[in-house]
Formats: C-alpha cells, structure tokens, sequence
C-alpha cells in the first residue's frame, strides 16, 4: 500500500465509505488498493470562472452536479482518486498572441493551486517522477492543453513550454481551429475536415517531444490525418470519449479507431456524459460508463479501457456518479459484471500507466 502524504485529506475508514456510497466493502478496498487516474479532470475551469475552491468539501455539488462542482481533493480522495490529468481550456476567441499569453498565466496559476497543497498536489512530468509521488502518498498532476491552438503563438511551438511541464495535447476542442475540425456538428462547415498543416506538424512536434496526442473531439477525417503522421512508436490516447459501438454520436469514436490507439499501445478513456453514453432503454446509472469500456474490451482487449470522466468541464454525470467521491459505484458495477481484480486494476489506472512509460520510457 501507498503511505498517506501527511498533508493529504482526512478520509473516512473503508467500512463508512462503503454504507455512506451505498457499495460493497470489496469495492471500496479494491479502490483503495489501486492506482485510480483519471484521464480527464476539468476542476481548472470552474476555478478560473468563479475561483472554485479545490480544497473545500462541495457537497452537495454546486447545481446538483449538472456542469461543475463534481471534483475537489477531499471528495477525490474518498473516492480514492491517486492521480489525474488536469486540463488547460483554450479560449478560442482570442488572437494567437493572446492564446499564448493566456496559458502561460493559467499555467503558473495552476501550478500555484499544486504548490499549495504542501506537497499532496505533485505535478508530474515523467513515470519516475509519477513512482516517487506515489511512493510518498502524494496524487499525481498530470497537466493538459484541450485545444492545441493555445500554442499558436509560442515562438517554438511545444517546446517552448517551460520544464516540459505538459505530458498531453488535445489537438482540437469544440470549434475548428488552424490545426484542423471539431467533431461537433457545429464546427464542421469548413470543406476539408481534416487536420491542416499546421495540425500535422503539431502532431510531429509533440512526438518529438514525446507528449501524447490526444484525439477526443476531433473529426474522423482529422484522427486518421493524425494517425498517419503519428511516431507509431508512441501511444495514442483519446482521453474522453464513448464508443459508437454502443451509441452511434458524433462525439464518439469507432471501432477502427479503437483498434488505431490500441495498434500504438494507448488507452480510450471514457467520458461520464449520459447524452454520449446511454442508447435508448439503456441502463441510467454507471453501468452505462462500463457498458462502453466493455466494447474497448471486447474490440481490443482489456489493456486499453480507462476512465476519463471528464468532471467539471460542463457534463452532467448520472446521478450516482455526479460526485467525485463516486469512483468506488464505477467499481461496484465492474465487479457485478464479474470483471477480475486484475482487469479493474488496469482499467483504474494500470492502462495509463502502461501507456505512460511508453510514451517516455526509462524516464
């Protein structure tokens, strides 16, 4: 087991865990025993928006969970979360230069909310980096663009990133950008959906810095124009998504494009948004989230299924999951399925980090 970091949040003991979230004692411990990441942790909007406070206990969530208020680190760490990617928003309505003066403040504004946890909250940057975390009880900081554009007006691109401070790059948002098209029906009037080449040689760059290339949100057309150009060396990763193979949506993703990430050694993590989620008549809980990781599974095996809730970046997750304390109910579900502790283990963080020491092995 983990040592507890001595400034990390006091938590309830397993059995009063387990009666509050209403799930088996096994489900909590199995938690509790894990490396749990989440791909895709949003909390940075709602700080930036209202100053949300990461370190208070928000329950019940603001606006019962629909939007924000799903995730702060005492509820993250009853939940038994170790470790997460927490994303930077670009704002697409500023000009290039502004885009890239914008992340630079977000970036030490979020580092500042890292260095004020007195060591819980450590930023990350490599495998090792992320074992010696762990070892000393600490949650693991991955940090994340969504909407590679922020880097538009960087003299050097990626590179000129201070420290290599970001592991991952989520090439597009919700709106075409210079890189390439959105996969939401809005954004897909421009004529080539594919990425531009300004967006391939974002893809070569972040290779050469060995940062992942994320494909949630992006056109069909601008993945396999990534895939093309990617380092098959290095894993792929679509952090948040769901699969078409359970709902056909724009926002997901295809059965051939579950084998193109996992041809590379990456993981698909699964979004908490019911509207990509639930077909009609389908299940209203979380057994919707593990319905679409049993499709990875089933697709391409087990080593490529992970979480990507996607909290506070304005989804509304079912009831029961609309708390970041909540991740044992995910579990509860995968054991009634009759899923192994081992393949829980690397839905909950194993995949990741599989997929992580690839990216930067020996690092």
């Amino acid at each position: 087991m983990t040592p507890t970091h001595p400034h990390a949040p006091s938590i309830a003991p397993d059995e009063d865990v387990a009666r509050a979230l209403g799930v088996s004692l096994e489900a909590v411990k199995l938690v509790r025993s894990s490396e749990l990441i989440d791909l895709h942790c949003d909390t940075f909007i709602p700080f930036r928006l209202w100053g949300y406070d990461w370190y208070a206990r928000h329950e019940p969530a603001p606006l019962r969970g629909h939007g924000f208020g799903h995730l702060d680190l005492p509820r993250a760490a009853e939940g038994g979360l170790t470790g997460a990617m927490w994303s930077i928003t670009t704002n697409p309505m500023r000009t290039a230069a502004g885009r890239w003066r914008m992340f630079q403040r977000n970036l030490d504004r979020l580092r500042g909310i890292f260095a004020s946890s007195q060591g819980f909250l450590r930023h990350v940057r490599t495998p090792s980096e992320w074992r010696a975390a762990r070892a000393e009880g600490a949650m693991g900081c991955l940090i994340a663009i969504q909407g590679g554009n922020a880097l538009d007006g960087a003299p050097e691109g990626i590179a000129s990133v201070p420290n290599d401070a970001v592991s991952r790059v989520t090439l597009v948002h919700l709106s075409n950008s210079p890189l390439g098209v959105s996969s939401s029906p809005a954004s897909t009037l421009r004529r080539d959906k594919g990425l531009t080449d300004k967006g391939r040689d974002l893809v070569r760059r972040l290779n050469d810095r060995r940062v992942f290339v994320d494909l949630a949100h992006i056109h069909p057309k601008g993945f396999w124009d990534a895939v093309e150009v990617h380092d098959r060396s290095q894993p792929l990763i679509v952090t948040h998504t769901g699969v078409t193979g359970v709902l056909p949506h724009w926002r997901n993703i295809d059965d051939e494009q579950i084998k193109a990430v996992a041809d590379t050694g990456g993981t698909i993590g699964i979004i908490f948004h019911p509207a990509f989620l639930r077909p009609a008549g389908g299940p209203s809980d979380g057994r919707m989230v593990v319905d679409h990781m049993q499709h990875i599974i089933d697709v391409a095996g087990e080593d490529y299924a992970s979480i990507g809730s996607d909290y506070d970046g304005a989804i509304t997750p079912p009831p029961e999951l609309r708390s970041g304390n909540s991740y044992p109910r995910l579990v509860q579900h995968m054991l009634n399925r009759g899923w192994s502790d081992t393949r829980i283990r690397k839905v909950l963080g194993g995949n990741f980090l599989r997929a992580f020491d690839l990216l930067r092995p020996g690092a």
